[in-house]
């Protein structure tokens, strides 16, 4: 993920109009096909670390700008204003019309498949059921949302509209950024923001006595507890795990014995 923000950045950078300056940090647009398809953009985007994708970017570019009718992707949008009713109607399988042309359409593009297409209508054409599928998402539907395995063996074409379907039904229009959520809360570098810890300090005493000399011993015990406590809407309760750290400082005092 950090890599692929640092490609946008850099795509915004070079290529995107200049949106304005706060102190000596200056902030560009994301740019439009038409900036994408010089005679150098492939081999500049390579160099600014893009790869493979180099080429796909500026050719698609070069289609959107070129080749396709004016506004042709504005026309892919969804224009339907945000509906946050309780009684909507489940979709349709496959989602609504609009994002179902959207998606087709966007495949025609050089080097976009079914997941790129579902990036695209999800974070940029405002088509929230759009659910981009990789194997990460499959394991997380068959392992917290009762996907079963069954026929879908593999993520073919078909497992991929399925897994999409099936989060559809869940979470309607919305499937899409449920996802997203998901997907981003599974990652190893935020699922450690949800581990909640706690510090406690325990005294133990001891007290012995050597040659008239009463010796008083505290030794302080600083146990981490990690409490793990999330789980989703299907989970059956469980007991909470508890994990316990340890580390011990030692104080001791001496007192005579009269």
């Amino acid at each position: 993920m950090l890599r692929k923000n640092l490609q946008v950045n850099n795509l915004c950078l070079h290529y995107g109009p200049l949106i304005g300056h706060i102190d000596d940090q200056t902030f560009h647009d994301f740019p439009p096909p038409e900036a994408l398809t010089g005679p150098r953009v492939e081999s500049h985007l390579r160099e600014l670390g893009f790869g493979y994708r180099a080429g796909y970017i500026a050719k698609t570019a070069s289609i959107v700008a070129k080749e396709k009718p004016e506004g042709w992707l504005q026309s892919l949008c969804n224009e339907v204003p945000y509906d946050d009713s309780p009684d909507q109607k489940p979709l349709l399988e496959g989602g609504r019309e609009g994002y179902r042309r959207a998606h087709e359409e966007l495949l025609q593009l050089q080097g976009v498949g079914p997941k790129v297409a579902d990036c695209v209508c999800l974070m940029g054409l405002g088509w929230g059921e759009a659910v981009p599928v990789d194997t990460h998402v499959w394991q997380i539907a068959q392992r917290d949302y009762k996907f079963g395995k069954g026929k879908h063996k593999s993520l073919t074409k078909a497992t991929y509209s399925a897994v999409g379907d099936h989060f559809r039904q869940l979470w309607g229009k919305e499937a899409g950024w449920a996802h997203s959520v998901l997907f981003a809360a599974d990652l190893k570098t935020f699922s450690e923001r949800l581990t909640t810890k706690v510090e406690v300090d325990v005294n133990e005493f001891k007290i012995k006595q050597e040659d008239g000399i009463i010796l008083e011993s505290t030794v302080v015990v600083k146990r981490e507890y990690a409490l793990h406590e999330v789980k989703d809407e299907f989970e059956e309760e469980k007991p909470t795990r508890v994990v316990v750290e340890s580390s011990r400082s030692h104080r001791a005092k001496r007192r005579r014995v009269f």
